[in-house]
């Protein structure tokens, strides 16, 4: 049986990744000196502003004004005639501290910080263990980026999207069925230059040739403009692309965004354990394929349900991977923050681009370093 999958994903020039990138910015500089602080930090960004609230418990000081100017300025957006640039930018700040009624359960980081539920994901149809689509998605913009910053043209903005539709045959990816780009773009260059760059500079750079065919569908700015773009096109806020920091829409979410929190959120730290759960056990052996839910409460320690489903690829029962997991994991937030070394300044990295699958970076929750342990405890040669 075939059917269609589609994944997307965005630069690290559109607007609600702008706001990502400099909430995770500025919970990077705190946690420097100050790893314990308790920081929940949101952005909005539109023409000319960018407004940072939230609530931040810190012993020490950040410049915030100038991590909001770095950050734009590190994107792209460095020009007044883009309509959205580092240096003619007002940045308005409210920041309070964590509320006391929170920070009683999260005293001594025994407890979670908010209740919620988190999922993890992993599949072999990439070697990072992620779906193909997403994947595809992200090294799409990630290429669009990297020929930009290089000089390639001079006519590329910093926003941006792409999305891919995968094809699979009996649950395996069979071809691309179709690709969209859509990349910001000054107003003089010609629409056939940009779509030929396009094609021959990021599509078939980035897309192994065998997985696109005749019927391939490629589109490339299918409104035949993008000059307007970033903030000044559209209002951007943290937190509003979930399911392209995750497994882009392949498997579920809770619904918690990552950008701006420190680790004693749950919505965080617990996505990135259940992540690095089930990437080692897809690696093992346990399963083929395998989503992991968490669920937790506020000022509790332990999660209050485990949640897994194999899709019908592992022959060991759902009890059975719930009681490894307990046996080889540590579920805790506590726990969690220290086994994967949570408090210190790692984030902005992965504020665009997705936050899993990243094998361009040296992340914790990315390691397979329990395979061993699992094996052993399967059973599994």
């Amino acid at each position: 049986m075939k059917k269609l999958f589609t994944s997307e994903s965005v630069t690290e020039g559109h607007p609600d990744k702008v706001c990502d990138q400099i909430a995770d910015a500025i919970l990077d500089a705190i946690l420097i000196d100050d790893p314990d602080a308790r920081v929940a930090c949101e952005v909005c960004a539109t023409t000319g502003l960018v407004m940072v609230m939230g609530e931040v418990t810190t012993t020490t000081y950040v410049d915030i004004q100038k991590i909001v100017r770095d950050t734009v300025q590190e994107i792209g957006y460095d020009r007044g005639k883009i309509g959205f640039d580092a240096e003619n930018l007002a940045v308005l700040v409210s920041l309070d501290e964590q509320s006391p009624d929170i920070a009683i359960g999260v005293k001594d980081g025994e407890g979670a910080g908010d209740q919620g539920l988190m999922f993890g994901f992993a599949c072999k149809e990439t070697p990072e263990y992620m779906p193909i689509a997403i994947s595809f998605a992200h090294k799409l913009v990630k290429r669009l980026a990297e020929v930009r910053k290089a000089g390639l043209v001079d006519y590329l903005r910093p926003d941006g999207k792409s999305q891919v539709t995968v094809e699979y045959e009996d649950g395996k990816p069979l071809r691309v069925d179709s690709i969209v780009i859509s990349t910001q773009h000054n107003e003089h260059v010609q629409k056939e230059e940009l779509h030929r760059f396009v094609r021959e500079e990021v599509i078939f750079k980035t897309i192994p040739k065998e997985l696109i065919d005749e019927k391939t569908k490629i589109y490339i700015n299918p409104t035949g403009r993008f000059v307007l773009g970033g903030p000044k096109g559209d209002t951007g806020l943290t937190g509003r692309k979930i399911i392209v920091d995750t497994y882009g829409g392949y498997a579920r979410h809770g619904g918690g965004a990552f950008s701006g929190k420190d680790p004693s959120k749950v919505d965080r730290s617990a996505s990135y354990m259940a992540r690095y759960i089930a990437k080692n056990l897809v690696a093992a052996g346990v399963a083929e394929k395998l989503e992991i839910g968490l669920s937790y409460v506020i000022g509790m320690s332990e999660p209050t349900s485990i949640m897994i489903n194999s899709f019908g690829t592992s022959r060991f029962s759902e009890e059975e991977i719930v009681a490894g997991i307990k046996k080889v994991f540590p579920l805790t937030p506590k726990e969690i923050s220290k086994h994967l070394n949570l408090r210190r300044p790692i984030y902005k990295q992965v504020a665009a681009y997705g936050h899993f699958g990243r094998s361009d970076l040296n992340l914790p929750w990315e390691k397979l370093d329990k395979i061993k342990e699992i094996k052993k405890h399967f059973s599994l040669s």
